[in-house]
């Protein structure tokens, strides 16, 4: 394995790789900054989350796969989904891995994008107390009721804002699998993040979540008392989470640049597959040790929910349950169809 810091942020290298500038508006007049070959761009600036889900960027990094791209790379972190959207719509990125629905809002905008690759499929975990869990077992759908009127109160979950992906997937699971209307049959809390959601497991405050890896290993690696009662795969096989989308300055500007990119995509999926060890130690040093231990990043990807992906259609179905659901919570103000969400074409020319 080469040395991330020398081949990817090397300032004298073929190319460079330019980690944490200081925010988006440091990168303004970066995207599709010309100078290339026939009007190629010489660099390239790519937004992300560092969460779990954008698994492929800490291996794109830490191996030097973008130092393997026609372009120089520039990378910036973001914090939430909305920051990127904010940052995306101004024209400052070229790249973004992110979750669907905040993608989904880029689209509905009408700022000329697409789907290119799909980053993880399956990534939500349903978790309640170990209380509720046997209820859940013994009652099914009834153990809400039945936990009301033991507690004298609603179950209570405690997860991402309205219309993020955590909380389309756990109304669509109350909705579609159980067959309850969540705003009678339970109280849902906004909280600003996993980091939040997490703190709420650990502290007792919540009865349950709708989360992502790693945050459901780090609450059984603490010894809460919280066990997994449902997970996406079950029940809505294909569920979208952190996606890559990419701008039409390269899609159909600049093709070359951005198959580039999703064959890098590919390239580390195959890495995270075939060597996990490795890939949560660039989990855990690019999101950070204090956030992300290497042994919580590798008992995370034992999880069913770390079912990392590159190929778009492996979330195709999932996608039009949560275009469905983000037109009705006013994320966005249309149904986005498959084809105003996705571009297949990037990645079958990159396998075929």
């Amino acid at each position: 394995m080469r040395d991330a810091r020398s081949t990817t942020q090397s300032a004298t290298g073929r190319r460079r790789f330019l980690q944490g500038l200081g925010g988006a508006a440091t990168l303004t007049g970066f995207a599709g900054c010309l100078g290339g070959t026939a009007g190629r761009p010489s660099e390239i600036s790519v937004a992300y989350m560092p969460i779990y889900p954008d698994m492929q960027h800490f291996v794109m990094q830490e191996e030097g796969y973008y130092d393997d791209l026609p372009v120089d790379v520039t990378a910036e972190p973001f914090s939430d989904g909305p920051s990127i959207v904010q940052a995306y719509a101004s024209g400052d990125f070229d790249v973004a891995l992110f979750g669907i629905v905040p993608a989904m809002i880029v689209l509905d905008k009408g700022i000329p994008a697409k789907i290119a690759a799909a980053n993880i499929k399956n990534a939500m975990t349903v978790m309640g107390t170990k209380e509720f869990a046997g209820l859940f077992e013994e009652h099914g759908a009834d153990a809400f009721a039945k936990f009301e009127k033991r507690k004298g109160r609603k179950f209570r979950f405690g997860t991402f804002p309205p219309g993020s992906v955590p909380d389309i997937l756990l109304r669509y699971w109350l909705e579609s699998e159980l067959g309850l209307d969540p705003a009678k049959a339970v109280d849902v809390v906004a909280m600003g993040g996993a980091g939040p959601v997490r703190q709420a497991l650990l502290a007792g405050e919540v009865d349950g979540t709708s989360i992502m890896e790693p945050v459901p290993t780090t609450v059984e690696q603490k010894g809460a008392s919280y066990e997994r009662v449902a997970w996406a795969g079950d029940f809505m096989p294909g569920q979208p989470a952190a996606v890559t989308l990419v701008h039409d300055r390269l899609r159909e500007k600049n093709r070359e640049v951005a198959t580039a990119f999703v064959e890098q995509h590919v390239r580390a999926t195959e890495f995270v597959n075939a060597n996990p060890d490795a890939a949560a130690k660039h989990a855990s040093r690019v999101i950070g040790e204090e956030a992300l231990s290497v042994e919580t990043a590798r008992k995370a990807m034992d999880s069913p929910a770390a079912d990392f992906v590159s190929d778009p259609y492996d979330v195709e179905s999932g996608a039009k349950i949560f275009s469905e659901y983000a037109a009705r919570l006013g994320k966005t103000d249309q149904r986005l169809s498959v084809e105003q969400l996705f571009d297949f074409s990037l990645y079958e020319d990159v396998t075929a």
